[in-house]
């Protein structure tokens, strides 16, 4: 393996600007860009000093120099392009979410084993420090065991069909482009995943899923809520309430502060660790991590795909399928 490895991001979006300057804070330099639209990435290599452009995206595949790929495009073009990079050898973090549905994500992660690659999905969650920081004090146990999670994610977009968030073409809808994360929050703190899942949802003028309210349980009894929208502001507000107090994070999930309430006392204590900022660095730097060690942990693989198989449910019990999608 070589000493410094290099990155290449597929797509020129607002993540992968993110991504060319969290590089950057690590005292590297991207190594190649490559982008639907050609002139789009060369713009973007302009920009950050990037060395490689490629013409066409599958040079970006076949390239030996590449160790590993940011996959920064419209979710529903991730599929295809995994499957791809995979096949070339080359190591991946995908944004969220990582794949459509769980078919999609248990092909990759067979691939993966069988190329012994590290696959990831880029989400922040598992990355922020004050995350980390938070799930051992849970398991430290002084809060007592975690009995339900509280989960509101909201955002106000208006009914532009042709923005990917209400668009099907684009797999456009609120469980793939923040239940995920809301979501993730929930899997992170529960002691097993939820099995017993059950849901609301108002689709948009589009067909796609505008609102969902969702109740989960796990067979220890630890339960959760979660309510979503993408026509309806909320906080972004997580609590995670244990037998002996409750955490709740502001603004998640690039929190990077969160305040413990003592049950008895009501005595308040806020957290803080890491910076909001930062949220690509500490991907890339657990990233670069795992790639080097061969231990994937810290990238937390079987969360994404808990999390994945929920998503899953929910839409086929709403018979909410994209087009041209194959989750059987």
């Amino acid at each position: 393996m070589r000493e410094n490895l290099n990155w290449a991001v597929l797509g020129t979006g607002v993540i992968a600007n993110e991504m060319a300057q969290a590089l950057q804070k690590m005292g590297k330099s991207l190594y190649a860009v490559g982008n639907r639209t050609h002139q789009k990435a060369v713009d973007f290599a302009e920009k950050y000093g990037v060395g490689k452009v490629y013409d066409q995206i599958d040079d970006m595949f076949e390239d030996e120099d590449v160790d590993i790929i940011y996959i920064t495009s419209p979710h529903n073009t991730h599929y295809t392009f995994m499957k791809k990079a995979l096949q070339y050898g080359k190591h991946l973090l995908v944004e969220k979410s990582i794949t459509l549905n769980s078919r999609e994500l248990d092909q990759m992660i067979a691939l993966a084993q069988e190329k012994n690659l590290i696959l990831a999905e880029a989400m922040t969650i598992w990355h922020m420090p004050i995350y980390k920081k938070l799930w051992n004090i849970v398991k430290e146990g002084a809060l007592g065991k975690v009995q339900i999670i509280t989960m509101n994610f909201g955002s106000f977009k208006e009914y532009d069909m042709k923005n990917r968030f209400f668009n099907l073409n684009l797999a456009g809808g609120a469980m793939l482009d923040i239940g995920v994360y809301a979501l993730s929050i929930v899997r992170s703190f529960m002691d097993e995943t939820p099995t017993n899942i059950l849901s609301q949802w108002k689709p948009s003028p589009t067909g796609s899923d505008e609102q969902a309210t969702v109740l989960l349980q796990n067979s220890q009894g630890q339960m959760a809520t979660v309510a979503l929208s993408m026509h309806s502001k909320q906080p972004k507000r997580a609590m995670i309430s244990c037998e002996k107090g409750y955490i709740e994070i502001m603004e998640y999930p690039r929190a990077d502060k969160a305040v413990i309430v003592d049950a008895e006392t009501g005595e308040r204590t806020e957290i803080t660790e890491g910076e909001t900022g930062n949220a690509l660095y500490y991907e890339m730097l657990d990233m670069e991590r795992a790639v080097r060690s061969g231990n994937a942990n810290g990238m937390h693989l079987e969360y994404t795909k808990d999390v994945m198989d929920i998503m899953t449910k929910l839409r086929k019990d709403w018979g909410m399928k994209y087009p041209e999608e194959n989750w059987d």
